[in-house]
């Protein structure tokens, strides 16, 4: 037990009572418990398995390759559609938790093979990411920004991607285009 996940489940919070319950499982995996990203993460060996989180409407434990996971019965939830590797398993109440320990449990222990195994998840690359119309004309226009664009990391290049495409109308997307175009400049990612 971690003194700083302690501090973490002891403040009042909504699904506090299922974190508790989930860290109690989780503490019976042989997996090292930490606080990371202001949550309980677990690993085995420095290598991320599981960690708990709270959300408005559910909490979860995240499965770092959770894509990798055999899952027969559909438990596991990507959490959004842009999520390549993490899997979910979402709570609502204290008897969902109980009834899906061992689910939980076969999870981990599956999620600790994979690690001990050394797979990887398959992520797409940049390329596969679809471009919106209104940056390609944009960059074949500014050679400038598309030799920034281009030098950015692929992580950087992807948030942008994503940014750009998920406007539902050319003036969005136009827009947002404008207003990242100097932090692409700059090499700088849509979050620094």
């Amino acid at each position: 037990m971690n003194p700083k996940v302690d501090a973490f489940l002891s403040k009042p919070q909504k699904w506090q009572e299922e974190m508790i319950k989930l860290r109690e499982i989780l503490l019976g995996l042989s997996l090292t418990e930490d606080l990371k990203w202001g949550v309980p993460c677990y690993s085995l060996d420095g290598a991320n398995i599981v960690l708990i989180h709270a959300f408005k409407e559910y909490c979860a434990a995240l499965f770092f390759k959770g894509a990798l996971l055999t899952d027969p019965d559909r438990i596991l939830v990507q959490q959004t559609e842009n999520t390549q590797a993490a899997r979910q398993i979402r709570y609502t109440s204290i008897k969902e938790v109980a009834k899906l320990k061992s689910a939980l449990k076969a999870f981990v222990k599956q999620a600790i093979n994979i690690e001990k195994n050394g797979l990887k998840v398959e992520f797409k690359k940049t390329d596969d990411f679809a471009v919106a119309d209104e940056f390609q004309t944009r960059l074949k226009s500014d050679k400038v920004l598309k030799a920034a664009f281009e030098s950015l990391t692929p992580g950087r290049q992807r948030a942008y991607l994503l940014h750009f495409g998920s406007a539902k109308q050319s003036q969005t997307r136009i827009s947002r285009i404008e207003k990242c175009a100097p932090l692409i400049l700059a090499g700088k990612g849509l979050n620094d």
